[in-house]
C-alpha cells in the first residue's frame, strides 16, 4: 500500500511560515467513515441499489497515487460524469500531524463499477495551506463547518460531527496497513449532499470552518480532458 510519490508534495503552515514537504509518502482515502454504523449500512444498502457493491469492511482505505493528490487547483478530468466531496485531510509528516482540506473528486460513471478506480480516476485537490495539531487525540472537528460549492452554488454544508474523529480514523488505517512512522496523506470522509444528487463543474471551492475564526479553504478547477 506504501508507494512512492513521483513529484514532492508542498504544504505552508498556517501562521508559522514553515513549508513541510512530503515526498515517498502514502495516499489513501478514507471511505463509509460515518460514526452511525447503521447510518452508513442504510447509506451502503442505497448504493447497492443503483450498482454499487458494498465495501469488504467498514471503513474503507483506499490506496491511491500519490500524484493524485495536487495543490496547484488546475485539474483535467475525464468525459464522464465527476464531481467534488469537500472532506478533512490528515497529514503525518516526520512523525508530526497536520490538518488540512481537500476534495475526493470521483469519476461518478465508474463508480457504479469499481469505487476504487473510481476514486483512482481523478486528482484529489487538497489545500495548500495546513494547521499543524499538536495532539491527535485532542482534534475533534465536531464544530467544524464543511463547505462545498460547485460553480458558485452550495453543493454541501454541515458540521463533521457525524465522521469518526480524526485519531480514530488515523489509528485504524495504521492498525490495518501496518504503515509504522512514514509519512501519509489521508482523505477523511465527508458530509451528504445538500439535494442528493451528484453534480458535474468546473469551479469547485472546499472550505473547512474551525472554532475561533480559523478556516482553510481551496479552490480548484475541473476542466474536461
Amino acid at each position: 500500500m506504501n508507494a512512492a510519490a513521483d513529484k514532492p508534495l508542498a504544504f505552508s503552515v498556517d501562521g508559522t511560515g514553515e513549508e513541510i514537504v512530503l515526498s515517498g509518502f502514502t495516499a489513501v482515502v478514507a471511505g463509509y467513515t460515518g460514526r452511525d454504523l447503521a447510518a452508513v449500512q442504510h447509506h451502503i444498502d442505497e448504493l447497492a441499489a443503483i450498482g454499487v457493491a458494498p465495501p469488504p469492511e467498514i471503513p474503507m482505505f483506499y490506496p491511491m497515487p500519490p500524484e493524485l493528490f495536487d495543490t496547484s487547483g488546475r485539474h483535467t478530468g475525464s468525459e464522464h460524469l465527476t464531481s467534488g466531496e469537500v472532506e478533512p485531510v490528515y497529514i503525518r509528516h516526520a512523525g508530526r500531524y497536520f490538518l488540512g482540506i481537500g476534495s475526493d473528486h470521483t469519476d461518478r460513471d465508474l463508480e457504479t463499477q469499481d469505487v476504487a478506480a473510481s476514486k483512482r480516476a481523478c486528482p484529489k485537490p487538497v489545500s495548500r495551506t495546513v494547521i499543524a495539531v499538536d495532539d491527535l487525540a485532542a482534534l475533534s472537528l465536531d464544530e467544524c463547518v464543511a463547505r462545498c460549492w460547485v460553480d458558485g452554488d452550495r453543493y454541501q454544508e454541515g458540521t463533521l460531527s457525524g465522521l469518526r474523529t480524526p485519531k480514530e480514523i488515523v489509528d485504524l488505517f495504521l492498525e490495518r496497513t501496518g504503515l509504522g512512522d512514514d509519512d501519509f496523506v489521508c482523505l477523511g470522509g465527508t458530509l451528504p449532499l445538500l439535494d442528493g444528487k451528484f453534480r458535474a463543474g468546473t469551479r469547485w471551492r472546499v472550505r473547512l470552518d474551525l472554532p475561533g475564526g480559523r478556516f482553510l479553504e481551496h479552490e480548484y478547477t475541473m476542466e474536461k480532458g
